[in-house]
């Protein structure tokens, strides 16, 4: 694991979530449109959304069918409405219209899961809450051998995937672990055809091709 965390630091020196955001209150909208979708996308949608609508309050106010128009490139787009109104509802209700800084109270927003609140905590505020999975993480640590192999279509999946790398990874090293893990399924790693023989993680994979 000590090399396994050295070499993403090497090759993902200031590894990041790629979502473009200015508060932790951007970063959460920003989070729950990537959903089923690209970050470039959502960056673009982001690029004028967030002017127009700068607080939980414009949000809940927005005319439904605007918003749902602004959101449509994100794919979901009326779900995706509901939830952020929802969100910004409860964050105004709840906690003063400000992003609470702790995964209980992340998790009780509306649709706002593990994964959402581990981005907002470990991206925005610096807070090693737990480890950040989404697709890529989940398949480059069961093609490491960090983790067995599981079904994606279990719910539960990528929560268990967390508990056991949180397991392996020392907590002071879970904000970027996440994020570096990310870039490198992103990018090198990918789905479809990794690129293996470019990989600087090859010497240590259980599944290379």
């Amino acid at each position: 694991m000590q090399e396994l965390l050295q070499r993403l630091r090497q090759h993902y020196p200031d590894a990041k979530y790629e979502l473009n955001f200015q508060s932790p209150f951007q970063l959460l909208i920003a989070t729950i449109l990537a959903a089923q979708c690209t970050d470039e996308r959502v960056n673009k949608v982001t690029a004028t959304l967030f002017p127009k609508y700068p607080t939980p309050q414009a949000f809940v106010d927005a005319d439904v069918a605007e918003l749902e128009a602004a959101l449509t490139p994100t794919g979901f787009f009326r779900q995706k409405t509901k939830t952020v109104q929802a969100v910004c509802k409860a964050l105004l209700e709840h906690h003063a219209g400000e992003v609470p800084p702790q995964l209980a109270a992340l998790v009780k927003l509306p649709g706002v899961g593990r994964k959402t609140a581990n981005v907002v905590l470990n991206t925005a505020f610096g807070i090693p809450s737990g480890i950040i999975v989404d697709t890529h993480v989940a398949r480059v640590s069961q093609r490491l051998g960090l983790v067995p192999m599981t079904d994606p279509e279990r719910k539960d999946s990528a929560e268990q995937i967390e508990a056991q790398l949180m397991a392996l990874v020392p907590q002071q090293d879970w904000c970027s672990f996440g994020p570096a893990m990310v870039l490198h399924g992103r990018y090198t790693c990918t789905a479809r055809k990794p690129s293996c023989a470019t990989c600087g993680l090859r010497s240590l994979c259980k599944n290379p091709s």
